[in-house]
């Protein structure tokens, strides 16, 4: 019983410390992801959308970048961002992707630790708790460093699958805080290219009441799955890459152990890999979110996708790139370094 109330105990403070770390990378780096929508948005059946036939009948769907001649680089769409909306333009929406993170990253984490857990312990996956940890500290200095378990679990597939499991059972869970978020990104834009005399929603709260009366419960699912892929492959090019890279840097010693400069090293290398794997699928969720639903344009993902690669070629599924990748390298960076030290000043040990 005892034994129990420990384990409960350090569950809810792994789960606390995870959803604060989270929170602070999302606030920290949140203009970055508002610049990297609009890219993503600009230029969306631009070429279609030309027609007066077709504009008539998708208004919603003409944004101020898609319309003129040349489409905004990703500072160029940040200043034009701040020139229209002003500041509060750039944390549209901040709120619903704050909830977000309490049920996308709480989730990912603990699944990820708990897969792995269970893969260092041969324990069956009914009888292994979710919370288990696989890291202990060391003993002397207060260094966390990874248990000989945990550094020894599988290899590169093994991990991969984690990653890619963890992210599409976080991701699931949280299709409607980041559908409130992807639809009140959008807002703007469609104010500001006259499509909307004034924004829709009032709020988080607001849109939600919306999006529930017109679509029903299930309408906050909308896009669930290009979200549920995006983040499948953003976990599996960030929890895996963050682990092996961590891994390695401790391996050769070149950090002089599990600190700071360890994880910051890990968390750039996972944030470019998790840019590579999942900006067309983010591209993907970012417009069959932020469709109008009475008359949508696209009929599924591949459906989403392929008319945007007709319209705007191949390279339009690697929009918002940069500015994908300038946010989650400073997001993992964040993210890690301080869940990190939170974990290690609350004796959980290292991720």
């Amino acid at each position: 019983m005892i034994k129990e109330g420990k384990s409960a105990r350090k569950a809810a403070l792994k789960l606390g410390l995870t959803c604060s770390a989270a929170m602070v990378a999302e606030a920290v780096t949140y203009p970055i992801d508002m610049v990297k929508t609009r890219l993503q948005l600009q230029g969306e059946l631009g070429r279609v959308l030309r027609s007066a036939s077709l504009a008539a009948t998708a208004p919603n769907m003409i944004g101020t970048a898609a319309t003129s001649a040349k489409p905004y680089g990703a500072v160029g769409m940040a200043m034009e961002l701040l020139r229209r909306e002003g500041l509060r333009g750039l944390y549209a929406g901040l709120s619903p992707a704050l909830i977000r993170h309490v049920f996308y990253t709480g989730t990912r984490i603990t699944v990820y630790e708990w897969l792995r857990g269970t893969v260092a312990t041969g324990t069956p996956v009914g009888s292994a708790s979710p919370f288990t940890s696989v890291s202990s500290s060391a003993a002397g200095g207060g260094a966390c460093k990874s248990s000989g378990a945990s550094a020894s679990v599988g290899g590169l597939g093994s991990k991969l699958l984690m990653g890619l499991t963890a992210g599409a059972v976080g991701q699931a869970v949280a299709v409607p805080a980041d559908l409130i978020k992807v639809r009140l990104q959008a807002e703007g834009r469609l104010v500001v290219a006259g499509k909307l005399t004034a924004p829709r929603y009032k709020g988080m709260a607001d849109c939600l009441r919306h999006v529930v009366k017109s679509d029903g419960w299930v309408g906050l699912w909308r896009g669930g799955g290009p979200a549920v892929q995006r983040a499948a492959l953003v976990n599996l090019g960030e929890l895996a890459t963050y682990d092996l890279a961590k891994q390695a840097i401790l391996a050769m010693g070149v950090t002089g152990g599990d600190n700071l400069v360890a994880h910051t090293a890990s968390s750039v290398c996972s944030g470019f890999f998790a840019s590579v794997v999942s900006v067309p699928a983010d591209l993907v969720k970012t417009r069959m979110m932020s469709q109008d639903p009475v008359s949508p344009h696209y009929r599924s993902s591949l459906d989403c996708l392929v008319k945007s690669v007709r319209a705007e070629g191949v390279m339009a599924l690697y929009k918002g790139f940069f500015p994908t990748w300038a946010r989650l390298g400073p997001w993992q960076l964040v993210f890690w370094t301080s869940y990190e030290q939170m974990r290690r000043a609350c004796d959980l040990g290292g991720f």
